[in-house]
């Protein structure tokens, strides 16, 4: 019966048990308005700031607008709603979703290997997508006139087939030393392919210096899009990826406890664990194959919702995935803003805020397995 305390390295009591404990909060309703507000406001913030800037209220009327049956004097001129409509709305509406995926993501990662300090890189994601798009850029024939004709359709689909790849080749190396399939394996599973795919693309932007300019720019992120095509084409993954993790978030508190303990309360620890590693890792391929390598999303949201809103998994998920959504639409709107007209790669300002803070949450982690 000792066992039944509270688990010090993930924080969640042990159920099962009338020693065992209040069981973690769930999703409490303040917290989930909390979400879809940061979700609008910063949708209307990148929205209305920029080289033109717009009044937010106005903003706000043209978007309702877009409802059908709906047609309220927003005020904007037809170029200023163009501009809304057309140019921000993709863009804004893009970040929402990458950054969603990439902080849904990080929540699961760290409820399935129980660390704080997972996020959506962890299992060769970036090294995968960074080698196949680095491959696409310097190998593919050169063309006449502009240098990067046919990117926005290679890259993309490269991206998503490295990425997936490398996802598979951690989960084969994890399981092939035999019946021990502990997060441990396959970390540093997901470590060992890194740095082999890491190495490649290396070698290959050695051989191709001449396009070492379009391979950075991609891998330093961005969420520039012309039009709806890469929120097309991202929606149907996040889609899935939020349905099968969100219905399978209780059985992340289960596994918090352990593998024994969840096996005896009926979950087969395994299965729920690659079922849930799948998803989080489809919907990170899909964002990245748009987005490039943005970091530290997946480490900054879910440990700040869980710092502030409870250690349920039934809170961590939907709510990072609102706040995720916010954080990197607002990110977005500083790397377009803060040294305009210049715009910044969003990997180095989300990269300018991560590291401070993985640095805290790498020393908080330590207090707590002392």
């Amino acid at each position: 019966m000792g066992r039944a305390g509270p688990d010090r390295a993930s924080g969640v009591a042990r159920p099962g048990s009338p020693a065992s404990g209040p069981r973690p909060a769930g999703l409490r309703p303040g917290w989930l308005i909390a979400g879809f507000g940061a979700v609008l406001v910063a949708a209307v913030a990148g929205l209305a700031l920029g080289p033109i800037s717009l009044p937010p209220l106005s903003v706000a009327a043209e978007l309702l607008n877009l409802i059908p049956g709906v047609d309220i004097d927003s005020g904007l001129t037809a170029r200023e709603a163009a501009i809304v409509t057309e140019l921000r709305l993709p863009r804004v509406v893009l970040g929402l979703l990458v950054g969603g995926m990439l902080a849904l993501a990080g929540g699961c990662y760290q409820g399935v290997f129980r660390n704080p300090l997972a996020d959506p890189h962890l299992l060769g994601v970036a090294a995968g997508a960074g080698l196949a798009v680095t491959a696409v850029i310097a190998l593919r024939p050169a063309t006449a006139g502009d240098a990067t004709a046919g990117l926005p359709v290679t890259v993309p689909l490269a991206a998503f087939v490295g990425a997936v790849g490398a996802v598979l080749l951690t989960y084969l190396l994890g399981v092939a030393g035999g019946r021990d399939r502990s997060p441990a394996t396959l970390i540093l599973a997901g470590v060992a392919v890194s740095a082999f795919l890491a190495a490649g693309q290396t070698y290959l932007l050695q051989q191709n210096v001449d396009n070492i300019r379009e391979v950075y720019s991609w891998l330093l992120g961005r969420v520039a899009t012309a039009g709806w095509h890469d929120v097309l084409i991202v929606l149907p993954y996040a889609a899935v990826t939020a349905a099968i993790v969100l219905l399978h978030r209780r059985e992340l508190d289960v596994l918090s406890v352990g593998d024994e303990e969840a096996a005896s309360l009926g979950l087969h620890p395994q299965r729920s664990r690659y079922l849930l590693l799948a998803a989080a890792s489809l919907g990170t391929a899909a964002a990245v194959s748009v987005s490039g390598l943005i970091g530290f999303v997946g480490i900054i949201v879910p440990h700040a919702v869980r710092l502030l809103a409870g250690t349920s998994y039934r809170a961590i998920l939907p709510l990072s995935m609102l706040f995720g959504g916010a954080f990197l639409a607002l990110t977005d709107l500083v790397a377009r803003t803060a040294a305009a007209p210049a715009e910044i790669p969003i990997g180095v300002v989300t990269a300018f805020f991560g590291a401070p803070f993985f640095v805290l949450v790498l020393r908080r982690a330590k207090r707590v397995s002392v």
